[in-house]
């Protein structure tokens, strides 16, 4: 089975578009989350991603997108849910407070969470993925985003993997990225009483570009903060 993985879109639909286009046939596709936020096109984005994916986890902004001022230390994040809180539909809005904080996929093997499988709104960066295998004797692998740096780790036979972010990333390649997950290594050892570690699951990383200068003006047309956008140019 072959799972493509996606997260932290944050309302960048040529970004999400070019994604789409560009990842090869996978039999289904998990979102870990933050689908809104920052962005110019929250409804857009919300509508593709359940469209397309099999699976949604909520994000930190999915979940604020009616508050705003919880935001309001950073005034990106903030005018960034202002605008998706006036795009959204009610239904939207519903549906995007309706996600889950975990799933299980691939036949309950993969964990997907947007950011600690046990602690909400936790940044777990890739020097950390080692301390998460205390969370997944039960599961091959773990999928979760929320720090848009993509990374993939195999720890004891389970594979950790931020896909990283389709529409914001913050690992200095300003490419749009994505994953794709492939399970069919043997799964035995991991819930079948076998001490012995599990196969590891395989994981692809790929980076697309995109229309980065579309983004940043419609950025500027619908009054988003300059910063919004010309972080994007830089990856950050």
């Amino acid at each position: 089975m072959r799972v493509g993985l996606i997260a932290d879109v944050h309302a960048n639909l040529p970004a999400l578009e070019s994604v789409w286009a560009d990842m090869p046939a996978v039999d289904s596709v998990v979102c870990a989350g933050d689908v809104v936020g920052y962005n110019p096109w929250p409804a857009e984005c919300v509508e593709r991603v359940r469209e397309i994916a099999d699976a949604v986890v909520v994000g930190n902004h999915d979940r604020t997108v009616e508050r705003p001022h919880e935001y309001a230390a950073n005034r990106m994040a903030e005018a960034g849910l202002e605008h998706a809180n006036r795009e959204l539909t009610d239904a939207q809005r519903e549906w995007l407070a309706d996600r889950p904080r975990s799933v299980t996929v691939a036949d309950g093997d993969l964990l997907v969470v947007h950011d600690h499988p046990t602690i909400q709104d936790k940044y777990v960066y890739p020097s950390e993925f080692p301390a998460l295998r205390r969370h997944l004797d039960d599961y091959r692998g773990l999928v979760l985003g929320h720090t848009h740096v993509q990374h993939r780790e195999t720890v004891d036979g389970r594979v950790i993997v931020n896909p990283g972010s389709v529409g914001q990333p913050r690992d200095g390649d300003p490419r749009a990225a994505y994953a794709v997950l492939e399970t069919d290594a043997n799964a035995e050892g991991s819930n079948s009483g076998d001490e012995s570690p599990p196969e590891p699951m395989t994981v692809d990383l790929h980076r697309v570009e995109y229309d980065v200068d579309r983004v940043v003006d419609r950025i500027a047309d619908v009054g988003l903060p300059e910063r919004t956008g010309s972080r994007l140019r830089k990856g950050e």
